[in-house]
C-alpha cells in the first residue's frame, strides 16, 4: 500500500496550493526570476463573481489595462490555475502580464477550491471544472467592454486539460493555450510515463470506494496526493520541485477558512473521478480554432503536451522552453514566453 500511496502522490504532483497567513508581498521570493505575486501599476484588478451552470458561485479577478477605453470592445482571455491551487498561484501572474499587453483577462478559482463555492472542499469534479471555464466566458461575454466574439483561454498545469475539455464543447473559445499541461485523467489512470499498472489502478479505486462508503456512514473526510507537507531525506525530485513553490514563500497561499495542511490535497473519495476523465478524446474537433502548447524541456509532464499536440488537428503549435522544468513555468518570468503568448492571442483574437 505504501507503493500505491507513493504512485498516487506522484500522479497528483501537479496538484498545487499551500499557504501561510503572511502577506504575499512580504512573502515574495524572487530567486531565479520567480515572481508569483507580481503586481502592476498598469493594470486595474477587480474581484468578481459569477455562476456556473450548476448554480455554484465562482470567484475571480478581472484584470483590465489602466485607462481601458470601456466604450470599445476588447479581446479577453480566461486564465485557469494549476490543479489544487488558487488564482493567487500562477494564474494572477499570467493574467496580469497579459493585461499589460492590452487584453482584458480573468483568473478564477475552480469550484471547490479557493474562494469559489463547493462542498466538500477540495473535491475532484472535472466536469464542473470544465464548466467553470465556460461560465467565465459567459461572464466576459456580458461585459460591454469585452468583444464576446474574441475570447481566448489559457490553462496552466491541470487547468490545461480542463480548458481543452471545455473547448471541445464550447465554440466561443476562439484560441486555446496551455502551459505545463497535465492530463489529469491519464496522470491518475496510468501515472507518469505509464508507471502505474491496471492492477494498481484497481487497488486505488477500491481504496477510494471504501473511503466513500466510510464517509457516507459518517467518517471524517480524508485527503490525498498533492504537494508533500514536508521534505524528507528520500523525497524525490518531483516532490521537491512542487514543495519549492507551494510550501515556501515563493508561492504559498492559504485560502480563508483552510489551513496549510489542507491546501493542494484533493479528497481521497472524489479523486477517482479523474480515472474517468479523457480531456483529449475529441481534441481534433477544436480545429480550426488554434491551439498552443507550451512545456519546459526538462518538465516531468512534457509527455502530456506532446500527446495533446500529436492528437490535435491544425492549426496547432508546440513550444518547448529550453532549460525549463514543469513548475518553472508557473512563475519564473525569465523563462515564461509571455511574448509568444501575446503574439498567439493577438494574432487569433482580433478586435
Amino acid at each position: 500500500m505504501k507503493e500505491l500511496a507513493l504512485g498516487l502522490a506522484l500522479m497528483l504532483g501537479s496538484v498545487s496550493g499551500l499557504a501561510i497567513g503572511t502577506s504575499p508581498a512580504l512573502a515574495q521570493d524572487l530567486s531565479n526570476g520567480a515572481d508569483n505575486f507580481y503586481r502592476s501599476d498598469r493594470v486595474v484588478v477587480e474581484k468578481i463573481t459569477f455562476e456556473n451552470k450548476f448554480g455554484m458561485k465562482v470567484v475571480g479577478n478581472l484584470f483590465t489595462p489602466q485607462g481601458l477605453d470601456r466604450s470599445a470592445q476588447t479581446p479577453a482571455i480566461v486564465v485557469g490555475h494549476p490543479m489544487g491551487a488558487t488564482k493567487e498561484q500562477s494564474a494572477n501572474l499570467y493574467a496580469t502580464k497579459l493585461a499589460e499587453q492590452g487584453f482584458v483577462t480573468l483568473s478564477f478559482d475552480l469550484s471547490f477550491w479557493g474562494e469559489s463555492e463547493g462542498q466538500p472542499r477540495n473535491t475532484v469534479a472535472p466536469e464542473i471544472y470544465a464548466d467553470d471555464f465556460s461560465a467565465a466566458v459567459d461572464f466576459l461575454s456580458t461585459q460591454p467592454f469585452v468583444n464576446k466574439d474574441n475570447i481566448g483561454v489559457l490553462g496552466i498545469c491541470g487547468s490545461g486539460s480542463f480548458a481543452l475539455s471545455a473547448a471541445q464543447i464550447d465554440p466561443r473559445m476562439k484560441a486555446i493555450a496551455t502551459v505545463s499541461m497535465y492530463d489529469m485523467g491519464a496522470a491518475n489512470r496510468d501515472g507518469l510515463r505509464k508507471g502505474v499498472s491496471v492492477e494498481q489502478r484497481k487497488e486505488m479505486l477500491k481504496v477510494a470506494a471504501q473511503q466513500r462508503l466510510a464517509e457516507y456512514q459518517g467518517a471524517e473526510i480524508k485527503l490525498t496526493g498533492g504537494t508533500v507537507d514536508e521534505l524528507k531525506a528520500d523525497s524525490n525530485a518531483i516532490e521537491r520541485e512542487f514543495y519549492d513553490f507551494y510550501r515556501t514563500p515563493r508561492g504559498e497561499f492559504t485560502p480563508k477558512g483552510q489551513t496549510p495542511l489542507q491546501t493542494t490535497h484533493p479528497t481521497l473519495s472524489s479523486n477517482a473521478a479523474f480515472m474517468n476523465f479523457y480531456p483529449f478524446a475529441q481534441i481534433e474537433t477544436i480545429s480550426p480554432r488554434p491551439l498552443l502548447f507550451i512545456a519546459g524541456e526538462q518538465a516531468h509532464s512534457i509527455e502530456f503536451s506532446e500527446n495533446a499536440y500529436e492528437r490535435a488537428s491544425e492549426p496547432k503549435e508546440l513550444v518547448i522552453i529550453p532549460g525549463a522544468g514543469h513548475v518553472d513555468l508557473y512563475d519564473r518570468v525569465n523563462l515564461i514566453p509571455f511574448d509568444k503568448l501575446t503574439a498567439f492571442f493577438r494574432g487569433n483574437l482580433s478586435s
